[in-house]
């Protein structure tokens, strides 16, 4: 199946096109082109992405990142056009949607439509172009079930178990902040630039994470979600109460450690946790957040500690791309399962 894929829910425009093959059962996945335009440099003086900066921006680069696609000299003509319809920012995900009914009906009137949901996008990305599977175990493999999913993005933070690549069921999620969008608070409360995710990995490493012993919120408790807002007001009240120290060489990158060390430990501890309680043969670490070092060798060694499989997505894939809308329609498209083609702002898992 050839999929050509659209992906626009918040602040980068991205097209792919992508050979899916395999079935259900052992799916495969050739990312022949995957174009991202990043307008993180038009937001950055903003804090955080303006929504409509973003829909202008996307209307621009749409049809120039269309256009890369189509220079090559092979043929690319799709089976399946995959467009995010959610969860995202509404004026964002309009742009996609409507380009992909634009381009359907001027080139490519016998290909489907399939709306794909943003967050399937990210649990399915560890499958694509990741050569371990088939060193480790395939994903098809009944020693791989159950797993257990965890998501974190700006947006999201939210655990899964899964009784197969098709079938899961939330055990928890964020109350609040997500821990993407704790990342960059926090990184704003400590004078970094936007995003603050790897601008807080960049501090922590310099850092010591044991020189402040920030909370673990709701790490003990017996249920599957989190809390991240009150480990943000901690960063807060001390960066607050600590204005003397702030001038300190180290000041910064041990508040930006320390900070890290209690967001993954959270994390970790509670997926291992689900892991042990619901008998997991596997790990899914997907989503933006999966792209800072820190959690991905915690979670890897808490696999290997455990004794199951540890699956992410290669680098290029965490932060939001269209590759991973293909293979979610790759996934959808045999399951016969299709999302309305509007902007669903709200969609979830």
């Amino acid at each position: 199946m050839k999929i050509l894929s659209i992906e626009t829910s918040c602040d980068e425009t991205s097209i792919a096109f992508v050979e899916a093959s395999g079935g259900i059962k052992a799916p495969r996945f050739t990312v022949l082109q995957n174009v991202v335009s990043s307008q993180i440099a038009l937001h950055a003086p903003f804090g955080g992405v303006v929504p409509n900066i973003a829909k202008r921006e996307h209307l621009k680069n749409l049809p120039l990142v269309f256009n890369t696609i189509y220079s090559k000299p092979y043929s690319l003509s799709p089976d399946v056009i995959a467009v995010t319809v959610g969860p995202g920012l509404e004026p964002a995900l309009w742009t996609g949607v409507n380009f992909a009914k634009e381009i359907r009906k001027k080139y490519f009137p016998k290909a489907k439509l399939v709306g794909v949901n943003h967050m399937e996008g990210h649990l399915y990305s560890f499958l694509l172009e990741q050569k371990k599977i088939k060193s480790k175990a395939q994903m098809t493999n009944a020693k791989t079930y159950p797993a257990v999913g965890l998501v974190v993005s700006g947006g999201h933070t939210i655990l899964l178990l899964l009784k197969s690549l098709t079938e899961w069921k939330k055990l928890g999620e964020t109350r609040d902040d997500a821990v993407g969008e704790a990342f960059d608070k926090v990184a704003r409360m400590l004078g970094l630039p936007y995003p603050g995710g790897p601008e807080i990995q960049k501090a922590a490493a310099q850092g010591d994470a044991g020189s402040i012993n920030f909370p673990r919120p709701m790490m003990k408790d017996k249920n599957y979600d989190f809390s991240f807002s009150g480990l943000k007001t901690s960063v807060l009240y001390y960066i607050r109460d600590h204005k003397e120290q702030s001038r300190n060489k180290h000041f910064v990158e041990d508040v930006a450690a320390s900070f890290q060390a209690a967001a993954v430990e959270t994390l970790a501890h509670k997926t291992a946790r689900a892991v042990q309680e619901f008998k997991a043969q596997s790990i899914i670490l997907a989503g933006g957040v999966a792209a800072n070092r820190s959690l991905r060798e915690t979670l890897e060694r808490t696999s290997k500690k455990l004794g199951v499989h540890f699956f992410a997505p290669p680098m290029a894939y965490n932060t939001d791309n269209a590759a991973m809308i293909a293979a979610a329609a790759y996934i959808q498209t045999l399951k016969k399962k299709n999302h309305r083609i509007t902007a669903q702002a709200n969609l979830t898992l």
